[in-house]
């Protein structure tokens, strides 16, 4: 193939020209990446009802993402509060989308969810999905409840997927909705798990945990980069009958109401003199919300629910929805963020 031929597949699949960026040890194809969860595995194994996938991802071109991060995944399949199963005909829709009203709720400003770490596991994501999602560059989000666990997640992904063909694998400690305080173990878990990685470690920090003190142990233990930030801890209820809307009791609250104190965190590690790099999230729809994160500190941003969600009638609007995303890769792949002062 010609030079202009490439130049040409280049421009007809809307792929950018430019090598990417390097966050330490990270490669990423720009400063903008996917969430963990709102993309399921990266890929659906059904088109009409994409379980685990927003609609609006199906009109998004993902490999143009600076890396897409996955649901996270345990050792073993999880029906965590929701379920492992994926794929729903559309005679079953009903059924699916009451399991989605036990698990996922709109509220202020934002989302409500409580899924509980529902996966199919490590083993069946390394056979079943990531081999067809090689175009993408993939974050590899994993949690476990012990040291042991992410060792596991860690030799796992080490002996199927070779140095350098992800972007990164994710240690996800923080999340409110196991019900399991994670502070007992993370020490534990980066001492031993971080070392036995062939692929650079991102912390997921929550606003809810000791978030310093985990960035400095981060720090202590190789780990390559940070996320910030996990969902807030918190609760609805049904004002007719008292009862918490989500089966779980409480959930993870994210969207745009959390992105204060998504600024507010990211800001505070950088004022603490926390030097590693940062990937913001939390409220992020437009390239101004891009913006406030990189003037916070961040060094890229990733898009959750504030920009994946809708209520099921706005789905209608997926098109659209997935032009404002297609307009803010185009505008993060030119931009360079302020440079820090150093310190």
């Amino acid at each position: 193939m010609s030079v202009a031929q490439e130049r040409n597949l280049r421009l007809v699949r809307d792929v950018p020209s430019e090598p990417g960026i390097r966050l330490g040890d990270i490669r990423l194809r720009n400063r903008l990446v996917t969430s963990s969860s709102l993309l399921g595995y990266g890929v659906a194994n059904a088109k009409l009802v994409p379980y685990g996938m927003s609609p609006i991802s199906q009109f998004v071109p993902l490999e143009r993402f600076g890396a897409i991060t996955t649901r996270t995944l345990t050792v073993e399949p999880r029906e965590g509060h929701f379920t492992t199963r994926d794929v729903w005909p559309l005679r079953e829709l009903p059924a699916l989308l009451k399991r989605y009203g036990q698990a996922l709720r709109q509220v202020d400003g934002g989302w409500l969810n409580a899924f509980g770490w529902c996966n199919v596991g490590i083993d069946a994501y390394l056979r079943d999905y990531y081999p067809r999602t090689r175009g993408q560059n993939t974050i590899i989000s994993v949690g476990g409840f012990s040291a042991e666990d992410f060792v596991t997640l860690v030799d796992r992904i080490n002996a199927a997927v070779p140095g350098g063909e992800i972007a990164a694998v994710e240690f996800n400690v923080s999340c409110h909705n196991v019900n399991f305080d994670f502070n007992r173990i993370i020490e534990s878990v980066l001492a031993e798990a971080v070392p036995r990685s062939n692929h650079p470690v991102i912390l997921k920090l929550s606003p809810d945990y000791d978030y310093l003190g985990h960035a400095r142990l981060a720090a202590e233990h190789g780990v390559s980069a940070l996320t910030a930030i996990n969902t807030v801890k918190g609760l609805r209820l049904d004002p007719e009958t008292g009862e918490p809307l989500l089966k779980n009791g409480f959930g993870g609250l994210s969207g745009r109401a959390i992105k204060p104190i998504g600024l507010r965190v990211v800001k505070e590690l950088r004022d603490a003199g926390v030097t590693l790099p940062i990937i913001a999230t939390g409220g992020i729809r437009t390239f101004d919300d891009c913006r406030e994160y990189f003037w916070a500190g961040a060094d890229a941003v990733s898009l959750g629910s504030a920009s994946w969600f809708a209520s099921y009638p706005g789905y209608a609007l997926s098109p659209l929805h997935a032009a404002r995303i297609r307009g803010l890769l185009r505008r993060i792949e030119g931009y360079q963020p302020p440079a820090r002062p150093a310190r």
